[in-house]
């Protein structure tokens, strides 16, 4: 594989040449070969391999790397240049040409001098060249350059207080327009975006495909986002730090970085932010979510259980049984303190087959309380101890032969 080396001249982008043998470092002087003669120029690119096709089949080669007497000889030629662009720009002036000097270069092997100058329209300068041969002794090349290459001739300090671009990176002029500008959200005044060719700036160019990737990926600027504490608003874009600055309906404005959004949509579009993403940026609702969910999600200590105590079971109550006469008046009694206790009293009627009637309820007892006694018919009258005591219901007289109480005798 080639090796080369790149060398920028002066009023010159940089050029590529062989390195013949030298060693040249970065920042190095060097003496080279051109089609205008020997020239002095600085090593921006040290010497490496590339592949065979992706340089010229013939290069220049490099003389050799300058030393003092090639530095000395660069001194005197310098002097000589500004000495003569005063005589130039004097016979610019006699012979009223529609021109305007920029700078004077001697080659450095002395024998020629180029002289720059830019102009709107084509000029005839044939009277000018002659003087100007007259008075150097030298041959005379006239140059005409654009207004970038004026000040990239010229040098100055642009807006950001750097050295221009044009100066100190050299290379070629890249087309830059308009909408340049619009995309990484500059203001359209002239005066701001233009440098000091009067051209827009080449800066404009550099940041460019960066603008345009992260606004690619984005939301755009009013774009409604879903969040865990409501819907917000897109209200700016930073490119460099790469974040999205949101307002939400109270005007509370929070800036989350472009990687902690997400789509859910599940179209690949950030459209949502995470109250996680929200509680890092600051946002004081966000935190406190997330704060209820770190306590709801912790493990809670279960406090000892004290042994099950096995319940004793309650004493059965036993049963009132009404006896046929000298318990009547017990009866009320009876029934206050199951009333009490909450717990119904079961009655077993008398004679025939000695099975126990349901309990009644209460209204019913009160009803039955409240019915007059009956007389039983056939004349026959009851025993004093068949009268239903208060609260008790009415028993049946019981048949005759049944064996119970003693009924009177049909007539």
């Amino acid at each position: 594989m080639p090796t080369i080396v790149g060398v920028r001249l002066r009023f010159s982008k940089t050029l590529w040449f062989d390195p013949a043998g030298t060693e040249p470092v970065e920042g190095d002087l060097v003496i080279v070969e051109t089609e205008r003669g020997l020239e002095l120029g600085t090593v921006v690119q040290p010497p490496c391999e590339v592949a065979a096709g992706s340089v010229p089949s013939v290069l220049k080669p490099v003389l050799r790397v300058a030393d003092e007497g090639d530095l000395a000889y660069a001194q005197e030629l310098e002097l000589k240049e500004r000495e003569a662009l005063p005589v130039f720009r004097e016979l610019v002036e006699h012979y009223r040409l529609d021109m305007k000097p920029v700078a004077v270069e001697y080659v450095f092997d002395g024998d020629k001098i180029i002289f720059y100058f830019s102009a709107e329209e084509r000029v005839d300068f044939r009277e000018l060249v002659k003087d100007l041969a007259a008075n150097f002794h030298a041959r005379v090349d006239m140059r005409q350059i654009g207004v970038r290459d004026e000040a990239r001739a010229v040098g100055g300090v642009g807006h950001c207080g750097q050295m221009l671009c044009c100066v100190r990176f050299g290379g070629d002029f890249h087309p830059v327009s308009i909408r340049m500008a619009k995309e990484q959200d500059l203001p359209l005044n002239p005066l701001k975006i233009s440098g000091l060719c009067g051209r827009l700036m080449c800066c404009l160019r550099y940041e460019f495909d960066a603008y345009k990737d992260f606004k690619g990926r984005a939301p755009k600027r009013g774009a409604i986002i879903e969040t865990a504490v409501g819907l917000a608003k897109v209200a700016e874009l930073n490119t460099p730090k790469e974040t999205v600055t949101m307002r939400f309906e109270g005007g509370d404005r929070i800036t989350v970085p472009l990687s902690g959004m997400c789509c859910s949509k599940g179209s690949g579009c950030p459209c949502s932010v995470d109250r996680e993403v929200l509680a890092e940026a600051g946002h004081a609702a966000a935190i406190a979510m997330v704060a209820e969910d770190e306590v709801e999600f912790e493990p809670v200590m279960k406090a000892p259980q004290p042994a099950p105590q096995k319940r004793e079971r309650p004493e059965r109550r036993e049963r009132v049984s009404v006896a046929e006469s000298g318990e009547r008046e017990d009866a009320p009694q009876a029934e206050s303190s199951a009333e009490k206790s909450g717990t119904p009293r079961r009655r077993r009627r008398r004679g025939g087959s000695g099975a126990a009637q349901p309990p009644a309820s209460e209204p019913a007892r009160q009803a039955a309380s409240e019915q007059p006694s009956k007389q039983p018919q056939g004349g026959g009258e009851a025993k004093s101890g068949d009268q239903p005591a208060a609260g008790r219901k009415r028993r049946r007289r019981r048949r005759s032969g049944g064996g119970g109480g003693d009924a009177a005798p049909q007539a």
